[in-house]
């Protein structure tokens, strides 16, 4: 089946574009709800005005992909529940989103392992989570929520896509930093500096399978 986006703009600040999709503004939709705990749960922040159910672009060929890797383990999904626009407090409300939800999971479901994943915007919530400040870069916000020391044990990956951090050369340092496949396309304006490829931001299904690859050889 072939799905039309349209390129609707990319603006350009502090040297760093954002690239945005033709899609209806509803917030994303949680996918979990199974009674049982899965093994994994994949915790997906997608991009801004992405469509999809994880993130037509990132979240949802990631997942996707995992399910093909991870053999032998459940998974399940949660959509971070934010607007993913243009709204200064929208990464912010992403932040809360995620942090509340893995905090609750964990303590309803104590052997589940997660994966994060985060595309262009959806990536300033994961990092502002993991206690990265998004401060700064394109459609980021300063750290609201950090996820706690009990939970980062059962973080197994993260997987970062069109990072806005990187433009302002920052990085994901210290306790996930292992953990962390952090993919920036060649030409990206909105994670590389200088960058002008603006179909570079639309590129990153094309990683999804060495995502899954990464991350199931965490779990």
């Amino acid at each position: 089946m072939r799905i039309r986006l349209c390129l609707a703009a990319l603006s350009l600040a502090g040297g760093a574009g954002l690239a945005t999709l033709s899609a209806p503004s509803a917030t994303a939709t949680t996918t979990t709800a199974a009674a049982a705990c899965s093994d994994v749960e994949v915790v997906s922040a997608r991009g801004t005005f992405e469509p999809g159910t994880l993130g037509f672009i990132v979240g949802d060929p990631v997942y996707s992909a995992l399910q093909k890797k991870a053999a032998g383990k459940s998974l399940s999904s949660y959509a971070v529940n934010y607007p993913a626009n243009l709204s200064p407090t929208s990464a912010a409300r992403g932040n809360t989103d995620l942090v509340n939800h893995v905090k609750s999971q964990a303590a309803a479901c104590p052997n589940q392992r997660f994966v994060l994943v985060g595309y262009s915007q959806g990536a300033n919530v994961v990092d502002n989570s993991i206690g990265i400040s998004s401060a700064g870069a394109v459609v980021g916000s300063p750290i609201v929520a950090t996820l706690p020391a009990a939970v980062e044990p059962k973080v197994a990956a993260v997987l970062l896509f069109g990072n806005p951090i990187r433009a302002i050369g920052k990085s994901v340092t210290g306790t996930y930093q292992s953990r962390t496949l952090d993919i920036c396309a060649k030409g990206d304006p909105v994670c590389e500096r200088g960058g002008g490829d603006t179909g570079a931001h639309l590129s990153y299904r094309d990683d999804a399978d060495t995502a899954a690859t990464f991350a199931a050889g965490r779990l």
